[in-house]
């Protein structure tokens, strides 16, 4: 026998009303905090590389509109208060939403995170009145990467980081609507001041008072896999390392015993690129085969970008002369079979700061926490640290400063004895030096534009790699010519 409902008319109506309500409500929390609308799309590689989501938004993301008022809220936590995002080193070109290394994707709202090109465009400039020419995948070290993780964790800890103060600077430059108004004031203001606090504990390293600063053009990459990949508490080790080029990554060829990152801790590019936008996202993928699209992208662009000619002129003659001199005295590390291979710190000598951040068993779980991502990849040296890469030259111009730490300013500088090297120097400064190769790094404009490096303190020690120290004036000159051909 079959029943029927008898409910008035209006109790239906009203659950029908209450049933499109829902409906409607859920679909508003869905397009309005969930809903992926997609990378935006480039036809021009580099400004892909430059600007191009990896995924990051998802998880690292910064809500745009907070992104682009804390620096007027909180101009006293800049490096440089009065020019922004600027005051952190990177780079901003002309028409641009956003600066180089930092990309835009709406999930619901508007989200900004950063790209490997944040780290990974370097700038230079003849004169300092010239506009900076970048150069994609170089070394950017300009970029005080230290001060932006402060800055947004000191923003956030901060009692001005409410939903009053913050939408009071949103409503100057933004026309938000009623909802996205309500979102920001009651549910993205307060998440995004929790998440960034929840990140204090895991920065506590870069708050240290007896670390030095890592400066300008430096991280500290491996102790940052430490505490936010594998979860290790801090530990007493310190390493900042220069940022790295990555152009031409072909060069790399692990069946030739070549081992990626300056301390040799990695197999291979690919896992390199895995690892450090794994690193960028602080989180697993949300869409594993789209970042693993976008990294077989990036692989396939690193390993076919080429090093940068130098641009300025050279003198043919003297680098012909310097030639046989490279060839007698740096070519069976720099270009030879033992290039891209592993010295022995008791061969190279130089700071082993680096190396003591990381180790075998760091590398174990580190892999471990890919491969439970279902991620394959050959991945981090299980086994112990014990040197440095010996490294290719290609485009050494612009790599400036050098070893592995930046703790010698220029190529001239390097070939002085490590006693006569510069003590303390100004990293950041993109005005190029031509006579010393490498970036001008003393007198009023640099300490403006910079950071000061003290090689005095711990990690920052420039001795080591004395090979071509004791070389006549005149060889020296003539190699630091040729050098700029490579």
């Amino acid at each position: 026998m079959k029943t029927f409902c008898r409910c008035p008319r209006w109790l239906k109506i009203t659950a029908f009303l209450v049933l499109i309500l829902g409906a409607l409500l859920a679909y508003i929390g869905w397009d309005r905090f969930l809903r992926d609308h997609g990378a935006t799309q480039f036809d021009n590689p580099d400004e892909r590389f430059k600007y191009g989501s990896i995924g990051a938004e998802n998880d690292a993301g910064i809500p745009y509109w907070i992104f682009y008022v804390l620096p007027r809220v909180f101009p006293d936590k800049l490096p440089k208060p009065g020019i922004g995002y600027a005051s952190f080193g990177v780079a901003w070109e002309q028409g641009q939403e956003l600066p180089v290394g930092f990309s835009k994707r709406r999930i619901g709202f508007d989200r900004v995170a950063n790209t490997c090109a944040a780290c990974h465009v370097a700038s230079y400039r003849s004169q300092p009145e010239e506009t900076p020419t970048l150069v994609v995948t170089g070394p950017n070290h300009t970029l005080d990467l230290e001060a932006f993780f402060r800055f947004l964790v000191d923003c956030a800890r901060d009692p001005r980081f409410n939903a009053d103060t913050l939408m009071a600077e949103i409503n100057l430059a933004a026309d938000l609507d009623f909802i996205d108004r309500m979102a920001y004031r009651y549910l993205i203001i307060p998440i995004t001041k929790k998440r960034l606090t929840e990140r204090e504990s895991q920065f506590q390293w870069i708050y240290r008072h007896d670390f030095p600063e890592w400066g300008r053009g430096r991280d500290d990459a491996m102790n940052l896999t430490k505490y936010f990949m594998i979860r290790w508490p801090m530990d007493d080790s310190f390493g900042p390392t220069d940022m790295p080029s990555i152009w031409n990554l072909q060069k790399y060829q692990p069946e030739q015993g070549h081992r990626m990152n300056f301390a040799g801790d990695s197999h291979d590019p690919y896992s390199v690129v895995i690892d450090s936008a794994l690193g960028l996202m602080g989180a697993e993928p949300k869409n594993k085969r789209d970042f693993l699209g976008q990294i077989d992208w990036l692989v396939d662009y690193l390993k076919t970008k080429p090093a940068p000619k130098y641009p300025f002129p050279i003198d043919a003659g003297r680098a012909a002369r310097g030639k046989p001199v490279f060839d007698a005295h740096c070519a069976a590390c720099h270009a030879s079979a033992r290039t891209g291979t592993i010295v022995p710190l008791s061969e190279i000598g130089t700071d082993r700061g680096r190396i003591d951040t990381w180790g075998k068993q760091a590398a174990i779980e580190a892999n471990q926490v890919v491969s439970d991502m279902g991620i394959e990849r050959r991945g981090l040296v299980e086994a112990p640290l014990t040197g440095y890469v010996a490294q290719f030259l290609d485009g050494i111009w612009l790599r400036a400063p050098y070893l592995h730490n930046g703790s010698v300013p220029t190529l001239a500088d390097l070939l002085m004895p490590p006693a006569q090297r510069p003590p303390l120097f100004w990293r950041g400064y993109d005005v190029f030096d031509p006579v010393h190769v490498g970036f001008v790094v003393k007198g009023a404009a640099a300490e403006r534009a910079g950071t000061p490096y003290d090689t005095r303190l711990r990690g920052n020690g420039n001795q080591g790699h004395d090979f071509g120290t004791t070389l006549p004036a005149s060889d020296k000159d003539a190699l630091l010519e040729y050098l700029k051909t490579l």
